[in-house]
């Protein structure tokens, strides 16, 4: 299913709900959907971690809670691809009492410039994501007449060089 030569960025995030919350069938799934049919992201894995008060972790893969129609649109093209170890670094995040969505996925919509730049004789050299509340915090330390891009990035903190 998955090419490596054609493999885009891959993510993931944990999202955690209150105790008793396995039904991820409204909002969330219906945007997770939408964002699979327009080719923007392919879901390679997704599963439900609980986590009793006492910290004791259990994991379900989306196909051992019942139907959920939504998400069973994306559940055949999974990969699952995190294993016992993952789920346990995963569960780590995870306060105890409650129940977290596990989802990896891949960036399709980077593919074709990852394909653009290969093709052209390029290759990645660097790569990462700034936390959005990185981002905020640098704006609103900006002047008001920013003096240009590399100051901006500077101020988040994830260039310690200046640029060339």
């Amino acid at each position: 299913m998955v090419d490596g030569e054609q493999l885009g960025p891959i993510d993931y995030l944990v999202v955690e709900f209150p105790a008793g919350t396995r039904d991820f069938s409204g909002e969330l799934a219906r945007e997770l959907a939408s964002l699979v049919d327009a080719e923007m992201v392919r879901v390679l894995d997704m599963l439900v971690v609980e986590k009793d008060e006492d910290g004791h972790v259990e994991a379900f893969e989306m196909g051992e809670l019942g139907d959920r129609s939504t998400l069973r649109t994306i559940e055949s093209d999974l990969a699952e691809i995190l294993a016992l170890d993952d789920v346990d670094r995963l569960a780590a995040a995870v306060a105890p009492g409650t129940v977290a969505g596990v989802l990896i996925w891949e960036n399709l919509w980077v593919t074709p410039f990852g394909d653009a730049a290969r093709a052209d004789g390029g290759g990645l050299v660097a790569s990462g994501r700034i936390p959005a509340h990185s981002v905020v915090r640098a704006l609103d330390c900006l002047p008001a007449a920013p003096t240009g891009r590399a100051g901006r990035v500077g101020r988040i903190g994830v260039i310690d060089r200046p640029p060339t």
